[in-house]
């Protein structure tokens, strides 16, 4: 706009004064006069089209005065004296994390905070949020222009928010049992003091908890401890099922011995040694054969 403004008055001045400036130039006049009108009416059509890119709205400003309605994205008309300042409503990240490739993003380094036992626990975080596209004038009017707001809302509200809710656990429930409760009480602050200005808190990650060397030592030797209680453990019950099982073997035994002996009589023993007599008599092998008892034995020789 500036700069067809500024040819289109610099063609009206030469048109007005071409007499006295250069009496050559006065049959111009007229084109010169025409062409600086038609610089200056462009130059005021072109600075009432704003186009707003995807994922943006516009805040018009006019004479420092902020306007309560946004321009959204695409084609707008508007005043041509008022300026507009673009702001990005699409999701966008914080995160506290140590990693190098993070930490050239919109980031800093992981927050340290003290657990309710005294001890420095270090927490990877990612808050995702994005700018409320209604409450955008009310961003630019109390917070300041651009991103501004990422200093003196996001940052801060979410490391206090993070070491506000960090001190009512002790490092090791941060660590393990409570860090679903902790992650959650932590969104629900944040989120109040977020809507407040105008931000909506879309997630939060807790990505990684970072406890002392010394806890972590005790926290691998009290698993170390429990797993091989539980691996003993199994070897007891498998003993136990073992020696159960050998007794219920053992009583198996006991009771067919049991039965056998009660059923062996004397005339059942004489009946199977007269079958076995028979059986040895039919075959074809040379044989010795006792007959009788101890008393009265013979002796009968066959092939």
């Amino acid at each position: 706009m500036s700069s067809l403004l500024f040819l289109g008055l610099i063609l009206l001045f030469i048109g007005f004064t071409a007499k006295s400036l250069n009496p050559g130039l006065l049959r111009f006049a007229g084109l010169f006069k025409i062409g600086g009108i038609f610089a200056i009416v462009l130059a005021l059509l072109t600075s009432a089209v704003r186009i707003i890119e995807p994922g943006k709205v516009g805040v018009k400003v006019l004479f420092g005065e902020v306007q309560e309605t946004i321009l959204p994205s695409g084609l707008n008309l508007v005043n041509p004296l008022v300026n507009v300042e673009m702001f990005d409503v699409t999701t966008q990240t914080y995160t506290m994390s140590g990693t190098e490739t993070e930490m050239s993003q919109i980031s800093d380094a992981p927050i340290r905070v003290l657990s309710a036992d005294g001890l420095e626990v270090t927490i990877d975080m990612t808050v995702l949020y994005r700018i409320n596209p209604t409450q955008a004038p009310s961003i630019r009017k109390e917070i300041g222009p651009g991103r501004t707001y990422i200093d003196k809302i996001v940052r801060p509200t979410a490391r206090t928010r993070i070491r506000d809710n960090a001190v009512v656990y002790n490092a090791v429930e941060l660590y393990s049992a409570k860090r679903d409760e902790f992650q959650v009480k932590i969104f629900d602050s944040i989120q109040k003091d977020f809507e407040q200005h105008g931000l909506i808190l879309e997630n939060l990650l807790i990505r990684n908890i970072s406890l002392p060397a010394s806890v972590k030592a005790a926290i691998e030797a009290k698993i170390n401890a429990e797993q091989e209680a539980q691996k003993m453990q199994f070897v007891l019950q498998k003993e136990e099922q073992e020696a159960e099982r050998k007794r219920v073997e053992a009583q198996g035994i006991s009771d067919y011995q049991d039965i056998l002996t009660r059923s062996l009589t004397e005339k059942l023993i004489e009946y199977e040694r007269v079958k076995a007599l028979q059986n040895l008599v039919k075959s074809d092998n040379s044989k010795v054969i006792i007959m009788g008892d101890q008393t009265g034995a013979s002796v009968l020789i066959g092939k």
